[in-house]
């Protein structure tokens, strides 16, 4: 018996219909924008990836999960904290690809312990993709001594999880894909199947949920960088075990656990939202005053991660605007010179920023930030 997916109140509905409607503007706005969008959505899901590690203690930046992405070194994070962030990027990678897998797809065991496998690979002795063969325990966040959870008896580890292959593939089929995802998350962070791991993977079955549906990129969806963010990880883990109780109860009510998602994902497509509409705006304005400077437009793939106040690299600019090391160093050079981007670091350590001549851009594009409108009734953070 799994977590049972709660009924849902006149204050629930009206919050998937309000995300279901900005889902929908979304859509309408990214479809044609895909000069600029391919840059946003790796900027997504490497938020995704730093917001879901971060949970774990794995602290990394925006740019370095971005410079991996694109095959670079990271500048700042460690050895140990970039093999996680490499796992976890294969596995969202993998996840993302499934959007078009088609009729053939399927959910099932080897499918989600090899994107375990993936995200655990550098923990050789905590049997990565593999279930585990004995008991396990989460930690409170107030004090790691005392134990906030015991997954169930591991002898029950393999009838759970096929019970929730088979629910995957077969149950709540007719449920939005919000609460679906919410509750794959649920029921897979409290069977707890592997040694390790089992955070992470959860939040990843929540995004290939997402992916599946095929509507709008998963990365538009995922609330892991929602999660990420300071107070939202520890109500994170406080729903949790109001919800999940202090061993394996699938008894107990979901209601909170749905409230908590749907008021994330809320929150997650609001901020989507205003970053398409920010950076259609900006692209444009980039764009003008480019040609205004007798910048190739080209040059807005290197202009607008700086307006975003992200490290642009070299390498990376030269992947997004497809050009050869030549052409990609020329450009970095010109809008050095003309003061749209600021040099920094050294060597294979060398960034950009923002120059002076952006900030006009910045001031005339940048939103004013409006505080995020709770969805339950409260003003949001």
């Amino acid at each position: 018996m799994l977590y049972r997916t709660p009924l849902l109140d006149d204050a629930d509905q009206w919050v998937l219909e309000d995300v279901e409607r900005m889902r929908h503007d979304l859509r309408t706005h990214i479809r044609p924008q895909e000069r600029w969008t391919k840059q946003l959505r790796r900027s997504l899901t490497a938020r995704a990836i730093v917001g879901s590690n971060t949970i774990e203690g794995y602290a990394a930046s925006i740019e370095d999960v971005e410079a991996l992405m694109a095959g670079e070194a990271p500048l700042d994070a460690s050895d140990a904290t970039r093999r996680e962030l490499e796992g976890y990027q294969r596995a969202m990678t993998y996840i993302q690809a499934l959007s078009d897998a088609g009729g053939e797809f399927r959910y099932d065991l080897g499918l989600i312990n090899g994107l375990h496998f993936m995200i655990q690979e550098h923990h050789g002795n905590k049997r990565p993709g593999r279930l585990r063969q004995g008991p396990v325990y989460v930690t409170s966040p107030d004090d790691p001594a005392v134990a906030a959870y015991t997954g169930p008896e591991y002898e029950m580890v393999p009838e759970l999880m096929r019970e929730l292959v088979h629910w995957l593939n077969e149950g709540d089929l007719d449920s939005p894909v919000h609460v679906r995802a919410s509750m794959a998350h649920l029921n897979l962070v409290k069977i707890h199947p592997w040694a390790d791991g089992n955070g992470r993977m959860s939040r990843a079955l929540s995004t290939l949920v997402f992916s599946r549906e095929a509507l709008l990129p998963p990365e538009f969806s995922s609330i892991e960088e929602w999660l990420g963010r300071g107070q939202n990880t520890y109500g994170y883990y406080k729903v949790l075990e109001e919800v999940g109780g202090p061993v394996w109860s699938p008894d107990r009510d979901t209601r909170p656990w749905m409230k908590f998602c749907l008021r994330a994902h809320h929150l997650q497509a609001q901020q989507a939202k205003r970053r398409v509409d920010l950076l259609s705006r900006a692209w444009i304005a980039l764009s003008e005053a480019a040609a205004a400077d007798r910048l190739d437009e080209r040059t807005v793939f290197a202009l607008l991660p700086a307006f975003w106040e992200s490290r642009v690299r070299r390498t990376v600019y030269q992947q997004d605007a497809e050009l050869s090391n030549q052409q990609a160093t020329r450009d970095i050079r010109e809008m050095c010179r003309l003061g749209w981007l600021a040099p920094q670091g050294q060597a294979r350590g060398r960034y950009y920023v923002a120059g002076p001549a952006m900030q006009p851009i910045l001031e005339a594009v940048k939103q004013s930030t409006n505080r995020y409108v709770d969805p339950y009734g409260t003003s949001g953070p």
